[in-house]
């Protein structure tokens, strides 16, 4: 009886360690998408594929059709032949999380890039992240000072608050996101550089992973050469790990370089699976997917932290009118800083176009007196900029205007003000009181 209870019990315990295998045989694939027998695996399962070289390759699940299971896979173009195994494996709903992470930097799917070995997580958190009552978030009502004086003195930024970069290409944005990224008062700053290009996330990280401060900062790269599907994952997976920190109760810098990129991902993967274009060529799923991984940050419930994100939308041809992505992030954003080609080519950087840019919540976190002098500032840029082609060809005469006067007056003192070096920190304080003495108004 007790060789026949030893033996029954290893055999629940191999049963129970047994877990089902779950796979499926290719039906079809174009080099993009892969199709294949029918098998229980929900949108966004990874699966591993073999191919005719006898190595695997991931996909994910992408959607159903006519019995079929859709999937696109991590690596287009591999060698699948028909009849090649579909394995369901671990790992596609959720994003190892912890203060591992914090001084790495990882891709899409938390491999390490930095040569060293693996981050030892001690939590996960769904990269679809977790529903929030809207009405139980914490308020807005505190400044975020993020070292740049311009945005501190006359955009201020709020903890929680969600802002875009608007730009065309060539105008800053880089600079102005390592800048936020060194001196940004926060616990924890996670950066997803979503489909750049490679040399630009190697600079990016050399630029900030340095001394003592990159221990506070994550990094998730993919860049532009790797699947939709990669790019996409990248983005939740960094918006997954600032939630998991805002919810221990920090406060959490997301900057995200480019929203733009990641609806070109959702696009191609729209457009593959027969969405109808619309505005641009960008199918309804690009709509829906912005709004969504925006939301997910912000404030959080009362204990816990708020995740400050930046988002850089890239404006073709710095149009920022026209452009479906610029429109859609602008009416979700709380604020939005537009970059200026014309600013650059007067060498003034960082090249913040005060007119154009707003800040939706500096009215709830700034004091009367500073709310007058960055008004006072906006209404003398924009004197100066809209008549300096006038003043140029000598068509204004000094005395018909006492604001464009004023203006013109202490044009080389604003300028001095916009000009900040990527190694120059301005703290909030410095940056809010050399903007009352500049503009004259009182306390």
């Amino acid at each position: 009886m007790s060789l026949l209870s030893r033996v029954g019990a290893e055999l629940a315990r191999r049963a129970v360690a047994a877990a089902p295998v779950v796979e499926g045989r290719v039906l079809r694939y174009d080099g993009l998408i892969l199709g294949a027998t029918g098998f229980p695996a929900s949108p966004g399962t990874l699966c591993e594929i073999a191919t005719d070289s006898g190595g695997t390759v991931q996909g994910e699940v992408i959607g159903f059709a006519r019995g079929h299971v859709l999937m696109f896979l991590n690596q287009p173009g591999a060698g699948i032949i028909a009849g090649a195994r579909v394995r369901v494996i671990d790992g596609g709903a959720v994003a190892e999380v912890g203060d591992a992470l914090l001084g790495r930097v990882v891709d899409a799917e938390g491999h390490p890039l930095d040569g060293l070995p693996p981050p030892r997580c001690d939590a996960v958190w769904p990269l679809a992240g977790r529903l929030m009552n809207p009405l139980a978030r914490t308020a807005v009502d505190r400044p975020l000072d993020v070292g740049v004086r311009i945005i501190n003195a006359a955009l201020t930024v709020g903890r929680g608050q969600r802002v875009g970069i608007i730009a065309g290409s060539g105008v800053g944005k880089s600079v102005l996101m390592e800048m936020m990224a060194r001196y940004a008062e926060a616990d924890v700053i996670v950066v997803g550089l979503i489909g750049e290009r490679a040399r630009e996330v190697g600079a990016f990280v050399r630029a900030v992973m340095q001394g003592e401060g990159a221990q506070r900062i994550c990094m998730v790269a993919v860049p532009a050469d790797r699947s939709p599907l990669l790019r996409l994952r990248a983005a939740r997976r960094a918006t997954a790990v600032a939630e998991h920190f805002r919810a221990q109760g920090k406060q959490v810098l997301l900057i995200m370089d480019s929203l733009t990129r990641v609806a070109h991902a959702q696009r191609e993967i729209g457009l593959a699976l027969g969405e109808q274009p619309t505005a641009k060529g960008y199918p309804p799923s690009v709509v829906s997917l912005i709004p969504g991984l925006i939301e997910r940050t912000g404030p959080g419930l009362a204990g816990e932290g708020a995740i400050t994100a930046i988002y850089t939308v890239l404006a073709d041809g710095d149009d920022t009118t026209n452009d479906p992505v610029v429109d859609t992030a602008r009416a979700i954003l709380d604020g939005h800083f537009v970059l200026s080609r014309r600013q650059t080519q007067m060498g003034v950087y960082p090249a913040v176009d005060l007119p154009q840019s707003a800040s939706r919540v500096m009215g709830d976190i700034t004091d009367s007196a500073h709310r007058a002098a960055a008004q006072k500032l906006r209404r003398m840029v924009s004197l100066y900029l809209d008549n300096r082609d006038l003043m140029l060809m000598g068509g204004y005469v000094p005395g018909q205007d006492p604001d464009l006067d004023e203006a013109m007056r202490l044009w080389p003192r604003i300028e001095a003000f916009f000009r900040q070096g990527p190694h120059e920190p301005a703290q909030f304080e410095g940056s809010r009181a050399d903007l009352l003495a500049l503009t004259g108004v009182a306390e």
